[in-house]
């Protein structure tokens, strides 16, 4: 439900377009690869954190959350509804999560002459099923001349205007879903990765372990999610998430995405299966240096050192068409703090909590580019937070 009621009226509106179709409506933006698939290049090249802002007068919110109040968001919503009536927008419906009562029926609206950033949504959530109210909208207009981003929680509607970030558009869904989670179903969002070890204990018996990896955008989630540790033979690992998982009162993990969101920037073979699937005809690359004979430099980092590319799930060696984890055996906290000493300790279940809410990190790229390198904290290393921790 749109705040106030409103509705999406526009001069047209392209629906039920299929990922070669988003494509080629964003042909005239894209620079194609060796390796046949899309690159983009972007004007905003991370997230807006400092132009984010909650509209929910009466909600209680955590550290470091700003809010707008509602008198002053709407106005700005109205001079948007306004612009879209003579605009060509498109329509994307897709599904996130597999498994209820973690199933949300996403719709992203975007103007026409940013397609490129419905493509690469399209390949981040799944199939839906046709007709239906969505639960959650996001309303995307990169050209809107003021860089802010309004999110309704309760009617799970967010407003990303004057960014053509694609993270954007992928945690605005995400942001709502681990709110709506929290609220109807007393569960927890995490800001994580999850993935399934298949080795054998000291008895030699073959035992399967899952774990949870979390960390602040750009830190590691997704190159340790991925990673195979060199695992061969019967053992190896079963990839589940590398974003956010949705977890319930007894422990099972829920899963939301069917892509990664990766970070390129140094990414070689020695990192052999996501750079596989970063060099496959199926990636979409965002703000990655692309030369004009279509060969890929992921060290050159002249667009930014926060280059992107989403990959389905399907084109990622260890995966299947599982996305939920049973069980937690595992946790991880990734710092890349390089003054912590022991680079590597093992915490008791009160550090773990501590650790969890002090959230101790730092800053990179993805955030706040200013910044990069400095020390964080961030309670659960979620920025995607609503309310109270």
């Amino acid at each position: 439900m749109l705040p106030g009621n409103r509705q999406i009226r526009a001069h047209s509106i392209l629906k039920d377009l299929e990922s070669q179709q988003l494509r080629e409506l964003a042909r005239h933006y894209e620079k194609t690869t060796i390796y046949g698939s899309p690159s983009y290049v972007t004007k905003v090249r991370n997230r807006s954190a400092k132009n984010t802002y909650i509209v929910a007068d009466d909600l209680p919110l955590g550290v470091r959350q700003q809010s707008l109040p509602s008198r002053e968001a709407d106005r700005i919503v109205d001079e948007v509804h306004r612009f879209l009536e003579g605009q060509e927008l498109i329509q994307v419906d897709r599904q996130m999560g597999l498994t209820p009562p973690a199933t949300y029926h996403c719709r992203l609206y975007v103007t026409r002459e940013y397609a490129r950033l419905a493509h690469m949504w399209y390949y981040t959530l799944f199939p839906t099923a046709k007709g239906g109210e969505p639960d959650f909208v996001s309303i995307y207009v990169p050209e809107w001349p003021e860089r802010i981003i309004l999110a309704y929680p309760r009617e799970g509607t967010t407003y990303i205007l004057g960014t053509d970030y694609f993270g954007e558009a992928k945690k605005s869904f995400l942001r709502q879903a681990m709110y709506r989670f929290k609220v109807e179903s007393g569960g927890l969002g995490f800001h994580a990765g999850s993935k399934i070890l298949r080795v054998r204990t000291e008895a030699g018996k073959l035992e399967e372990l899952g774990f949870i990896m979390f960390g602040l955008s750009g830190t590691g989630k997704t190159t340790l999610t991925i990673h195979d540790h060199d695992l061969t033979g019967e053992e190896g690992i079963i990839i589940r998430q590398d974003d956010v998982v949705l977890m319930d009162r007894k422990g099972f993990c829920h899963g939301t995405e069917n892509g990664f969101f990766i970070k390129t920037e140094g990414l070689d073979e020695g990192q052999r299966v996501l750079y596989q699937a970063a060099t496959g005809p199926m990636a979409c690359l965002e703000n990655v240096m692309v030369y004009e004979d279509g060969t890929v430099d992921f060290d050159n980092v002249e667009l930014t050192s926060n280059g992107r590319g989403v990959i389905p799930r399907s084109e990622v060696e260890g995966t299947d068409e599982i996305i939920d984890l049973p069980k937690a055996h595992r946790v991880i906290f990734i710092t890349r703090r390089n003054d912590i000493i022991p680079p590597v300790a093992k915490l008791n279940p009160v550090q773990a909590v501590a650790f969890f809410m002090l959230g101790e990190s730092i800053e990179t790229s993805a955030g706040d580019p200013t910044r990069a390198g400095q020390s964080k904290r961030e309670v659960g290393t979620n920025p995607f937070l609503i309310g109270p921790e």
